[in-house]
């Protein structure tokens, strides 16, 4: 009666212990999706970079059914993926892998348009630091691919960098740029970062988890799991919304391979395949370059997500501006002219103001004074000759540089041949 009862006790033991590890497993209904997986159709079809460069495939077009395969498949099918990373299959990976065949297939149609100018870009910086080419699809369980993607938490852009941790990294972010949505800098940024915490846990699956909660929260994790460093040892010690992060990008590298199984077909894109850049060293407005490049400002927008109020403040520091290639040639050839048009419409702030203080009788004679003077100058007209300078032109009309720069709306000292000057006499 003492072994039967030690064996009972034994074997319930060992029951829960699996058990235990089953749920670990599967993770049953209480796996979230990541956000990326939850957005509604319709918001994504109604992103500007979708109505703009997605467009139908005439020869190809994604069924609405999806054929149903054995585990065994799938199993199979994830082991033939030339991958360094580990890809291992349960019931967790299996439900992600469900739901992009099947609620998300419109989705993955978009993504793999849009996957066609943003993959190149992630596997260049993924090569040149020696990480896993697969990585490149980490941005879809991030972003599903939108540059301008926000989430609830704040975090922003294709790689959804924090804005603390992006400025680690080097990503600047303030009210008019914001280098997380830079698809260059961000993937750069991205695949350091990625290689840091590979230095830390010599493991790609607690990598990619640390990537999403943060090293505190997987460190956390492995001590209470008694010291193990196995993601699926520390699985039920991770962050509710991190459990579902490894099987959502195990399901990310299988439909991004094996689509044309589950009857998904690509749209195609129509971004321009041949962009170049340039450096801006003035302050400069996407309409500017519009009015003058034949280019408009959604397709300005998709390539220079990274400037939020479609300002590019050149006059701080010099920014990179992104174009296709003739668009690119103009922008050349008439910079000088782009600069000035609309300037004054385009950019009101003010660099210098008088504040004017009531100090009594006197100074509202003296601002009555100055008003009736005002009043009574004479406004004369100069045409600006060759070889003139705004301090010649001062001199000749006995007035300051500051006021013919006012009376302008100038912002520097440059001015123009042919252009004319309104002066105060």
């Amino acid at each position: 009666m003492k072994y039967y009862n030690l064996f009972i006790y034994s074997f319930l033991m060992i029951f829960s212990l699996c058990s235990l590890q089953v749920k670990a497993q599967s993770g049953g209904d209480d796996v979230p999706f990541p956000e990326s997986m939850i957005l509604p159709m319709d918001s994504l079809l109604s992103d500007w970079r979708v109505r703009t460069f997605i467009i139908s495939n005439e020869d190809c077009s994604t069924a609405d059914e999806n054929p149903f395969f054995e585990d065994s498949i799938y199993i199979d099918r994830l082991s033939r993926i030339p991958t360094v990373m580990e890809m291992p299959y349960n019931d967790v990976v299996r439900r992600f892998i469900d739901q992009y065949n099947t609620r998300l297939r419109k989705n993955v149609s978009v993504m793999l348009a849009t996957a066609n100018f943003y993959i190149p870009i992630f596997e260049e910086a993924l090569d040149a630091y020696d990480l896993p080419i697969e990585l490149k699809y980490l941005p879809i369980i991030e972003s599903a691919l939108n540059p301008s993607a926000v989430s609830r938490a704040g975090a922003s852009g294709l790689w959804q960098f924090m804005i603390g941790t992006g400025k680690i990294y080097g990503l600047e972010s303030n009210s008019l740029v914001d280098e997380r949505r830079d698809p260059l800098k961000s993937t750069w940024a991205a695949a350091r970062y990625l290689k840091e915490l590979y230095d830390i846990y010599k493991d790609w699956n607690l990598v990619i988890a640390a990537y999403n909660c943060g090293p505190g929260n997987v460190n956390k994790a492995i001590r209470r799991s008694g010291g193990q460093t196995d993601y699926w040892a520390i699985y039920e010690y991770l962050p509710r919304e991190t459990r579902g992060y490894v099987p959502a990008f195990i399901a990310a590298n299988y439909v991004m391979t094996y689509y044309c199984d589950h009857n998904i077909c690509p749209l195609e894109t129509d971004f321009p395949a041949d962009t170049d850049t340039v450096q801006v060293s003035k302050r400069l407005h996407f309409e500017q370059i519009a009015d003058l490049c034949n280019v408009s400002i959604e397709q300005l927008k998709s390539l220079n997500p990274q400037y939020k109020r479609n300002i590019i403040p050149g006059d701080v520091k010099p920014y990179t501006l992104r174009l296709p290639h003739g668009q690119l040639c103009a922008f050349i050839d008439k910079e000088d002219s782009i600069y000035s048009h609309r300037a004054s419409e385009l950019f009101t702030n003010r660099r210098q103001v008088e504040a004017k203080r009531n100090t009594g009788t006197a100074s509202k004679t003296a601002v009555r004074s100055s008003a009736t003077t005002a009043k009574s100058n004479k406004v004369v007209y100069h045409k600006i000759r060759s070889g003139e300078t705004l301090s010649t032109i001062a001199r000749k009309y006995k007035v300051t540089v500051n006021n013919l720069k006012r009376w302008n709306n100038l912002r520097n000292n440059n001015i123009r041949a042919g252009k004319q000057l309104k002066i105060y006499r």
